[in-house]
């Protein structure tokens, strides 16, 4: 056995090609991957565009229960984290950095679970996959069926559905062990319940424990002011465990034979402890952090999905109402360092500034108690005419509401009362704002075969966006005489208008209208497109021409002082083709891109680190995509799918807004980014290589398999002194390995996750502005043994 899985690895890794797209053991069913990405059932390589589909059979095989499980498959697409729940998903290198601020942009990738949008500023939903029908990537620009958000590609969860033909039901189990680190499991199950000839319900349940491997070790800080501090009670080894559960609940009536209605509720609740990112200056997986840090992320959503006929058109009704809750508390002592350093350079201290009710100086240290409160509420109805007819068409009307209640108390324990939030003590800064997202949209596509080989689709999406901000953020009138409260309207009386937000002091981000306080406001519209030409010249080839645009909707700055940002917008050309043999033993995919990024958004922390939204610069990103899969053997798969992608500026990034990158220096305007600087966070190269061998081990099914990932190094800021001291992404190699059998319902498997025990950077970042001095880098889950055991009925 262990000869054979080094054959399979060698194989694999002397294969010369790039790849992209569905794993290779998918060739097993000849090719026939049934996707919905174009919102009908199609044979995935009967779509003439960019997508990856992962059944349910990959899934499974692959342990794939979480999205960085599913990001190792997909070399378009990368990303940036700094703990569970709080990812920003990237394609095709459409990356400014910086993004994921809960009143920032909204992201520029789409996640849909099922037909409803689960997108949320702030990260990426993490949904537990498992009892999943597929997963699909789709890569570029979706803004005609998709939309707002899905700007750059949009990500699928699709759950398998009751079935009233049989009872189903399955369980699985895991344990491991994390090098450096503790120990963790899950167990997860479903069933399957008909509930007579036409409804079925399918009840899904999980539990899972990641067992921390990051150590908050001992450290002092001394301050100007005379304090010193230490972090002894929060010292621990593996301090960032996260521990989560939830579950689905999905019922289907076949009310006759052509209407069905699928009600579902998903339920998940995740709480981690501690830090997720590594000091470097410190150790290995090592932090000085003080104070009890912890994050809950709890979130449900309720959705209704009616499909049925008029005529010969099909419709479909998908609404969803998404509830999730995030509390969190963070050290945030790293700043009150920074600045004072950066004071007493100047001959000054910023620790003394911090005394208690009595006079005395205290600990400067800052702690941020976040609340965050997401609502959406999303509706969309569509008609589908016949997709066995020469001509066809697709179209229907959308419509989301998303509010976000935003709560970042910054706490300096035992602070005087005059020197905190009015009526807050204890609190030296405050943002509770409320934010409130709006669209709404009319869609349609047709598609003509101008012959049996030849296909012209064109598409349009006009939209409508309607996004307001409003609020108080700052200090408290007895620290600032400039922000904060002291910023606030008033009345002739010099009496406080509002405040419109609950529990704030008073109100300085809204706009007044007849002498009241409304919320301030960012609208437009616009129309995206696509248009797409697709030839067949055999029944297993495809070679297409796309030419696509994706937009994002502008918005507001939480800082009243900053202007609006505007919409951006994303034009793809694309050239791509598909094949497969016809015993489906060899599958060969690819495609080549060009994407125009027209006044890209991007994040940054400005002035007393508080994150500020522009506009940039164009960008321009080319690359290739390109999918090998093949059978040489029977039993003997192996896939190899890569991305190349070379994307930069256009023009020049000024530390001042300047549209035509000048950046005159005799205005004072520097450049921060000259033209032709690479976009952060996306490899230019990034390749996955995968192999399996089933064989038969006496009356039972044993496999083994390989999954390997290059990505190549990548910046890790826009601007250039910021990368510069944040540092570099490097480049980095991960290998996971399993072997298994099968014998009858039962199944087991031993495995090693990251065998080599690479330190691959995710993604770094500093926690405030100025505090370029602790830079943290966020690495990939150290290697990691267990054993897995499952059953089917």
């Amino acid at each position: 056995m262990g000869r054979t899985l080094a054959a399979i690895l060698a194989a694999t890794a002397l294969t010369p090609s790039f790849a992209q797209s569905t794993p290779a053991e998918e060739i097993a069913d000849n090719g026939d991957i049934v996707v919905t990405a174009t919102k009908r059932a199609e044979n995935l390589q009967d779509v003439p565009q960019s997508i990856q589909a992962f059944g349910t059979q990959t899934l499974e095989r692959y342990n794939v229960s979480s999205f960085a499980d599913v990001q190792k498959l997909v070399p378009s697409m990368s990303f940036q984290t700094s703990q569970p729940g709080s990812t920003t998903v990237y394609f095709r290198g459409v990356a400014s950095g910086g993004d994921g601020n809960h009143s920032g942009s909204l992201p520029s990738v789409g996640v849909y679970l099922d037909e409803q949008p689960i997108t949320t500023i702030g990260g990426t939903l993490d949904i537990h996959v498992y009892d999943m029908a597929r997963i699909e990537a789709l890569s570029g620009p979706q803004g005609t069926l998709y939309g707002a958000s899905s700007q750059a590609g949009t990500i699928r969860y699709i759950t398998n559905k009751p079935d009233s033909s049989a009872f189903d039901a399955g369980a699985d189990f895991e344990v491991n062990r994390v090098r450096k680190g503790g120990t963790g499991g899950k167990f997860e199950g479903f069933v399957n319940q008909p509930l007579g000839d036409n409804a079925a319900i399918r009840l899904v349940g999980f539990y899972r424990k990641d067992a921390g491997y990051i150590d908050n070790v001992p450290a002092t800080r001394s301050f100007t002011s005379g304090v010193t501090i230490n972090n002894n009670s929060t010292v621990e080894k593996d301090y960032n465990d996260i521990e989560s559960y939830g579950g689905r609940a999905a019922l289907q009536l076949d009310l006759d034979d052509n209407w069905t209605v699928t009600p579902t509720f998903l339920y998940q609740r995740q709480k981690s402890t501690g830090f997720f990112g590594t000091d470097q200056q410190v150790g290995d997986l090592q932090v000085q952090h003080f104070g009890d840090e912890y994050r809950k992320d709890e979130f449900w959503q309720a959705a209704l999905t009616v499909q049925g006929k008029i005529a010969d058109f099909d419709l479909t009704y998908a609404g969803a109402y998404l509830d999730r809750d995030i509390d969190q508390f963070s050290d945030y002592t790293d700043y009150a360092v920074a600045y004072d350093i950066l004071y007493a350079q100047t001959g000054g201290s910023f620790s003394s500034y911090f005394t208690n009710n009595a006079g005395a100086f205290v600990d400067p240290g800052q702690h941020i108690l976040g609340a965050d409160r997401y609502k959406k509420m999303s509706h969309e109805l569509r008609l589908a005419s016949p997709s066995d007819k020469p001509f066809r068409v697709i179209g229907g009307l959308f419509y989301q509401r998303q509010t976000h209640g935003i709560l970042q108390d910054y706490k300096i324990f035992d602070l005087a009362d005059a020197t905190s939030v009015n009526g807050r003590p204890g609190t030296i800064w405050l943002t509770q704002q409320k934010r409130i997202d709006k669209d709404y949209a009319a869609f349609g596509e047709a598609s003509y075969d101008i012959t049996s080989q030849l296909t012209l689709t064109g598409g349009l999406r006009v939209f409508k966006y309607d996004n307001s901000l409003f609020g108080f953020f700052g200090f408290g009138d007895g620290f600032s005489s400039r922000t904060g409260v002291a910023a606030c309207y008033t009345d002739a009386n010099g009496a406080f208008l509002g405040p419109i937000r609950e529990g704030s002091p008073c109100t300085n981000l809204a706009e007044v209208v007849n002498g009241k306080l409304v919320p301030k406001r960012a609208k437009g519209n616009g129309v995206t497109h696509r248009l797409n030409l697709s030839w067949k010249p055999t029944d297993n080839s495809l070679i297409y021409a796309t030419w696509s645009r994706g937009f994002r909707p502008g918005g507001l700055n939480r800082r009243a002082t900053v202007d609006n940002y505007d919409s951006d917008y994303l034009t793809n050309y694309e050239i791509g083709w598909k094949y497969t043999t016809s015993d489906g033993s060899f599958r060969f995919n690819g495609a080549i891109f060009m994407e125009d990024w027209k006044k890209f958004q991007y994040s940054f922390l400005g002035a007393n680190s508080f994150t500020e939204i522009h506009n940039g610069p164009d960008a321009r990103i080319k690359g290739i995509e390109i999918d090998v899969a093949l059978r040489p053997a029977r039993g003997l798969t192996f896939g190899i799918a890569g991305t190349y992608v070379d994307a930069k500026t256009r023009k020049n990034l000024c530390a001042i807004d300047d549209p035509t990158g000048v950046c005159d220096p005799t205005a004072g305007n520097s450049i921060v980014s000259p033209r032709g600087t690479r976009l952060p966070v996306t490899p230019k190269y990034k390749l996955n290589l995968t192999g399996r061998y089933d064989f038969a081990m006496g009356d039972y099914k044993a496999h083994l398999q390989g999954v390997m990932v290059y990505a190549d190094d990548a910046t890790s800021d826009l601007r250039v002194p910021f990368a510069v001291g944040i540092g570099r992404l490097p480049s980095y190699v991960t290998a996971d390995f399993a072997a298994g059998i099968d014998f009858g319902q039962f199944n087991a498997e031993a495995f090693i996750t990251n065998a080599f025990d690479s330190r691959g950077q995710l993604s770094r970042n500093i926690p405030c502005g100025q505090c370029l001095i602790r830079p943290y880098a966020f690495v990939t889950k150290p290697q990691t043994i267990g054993l897995r055991m499952g059953w089917k009925y």
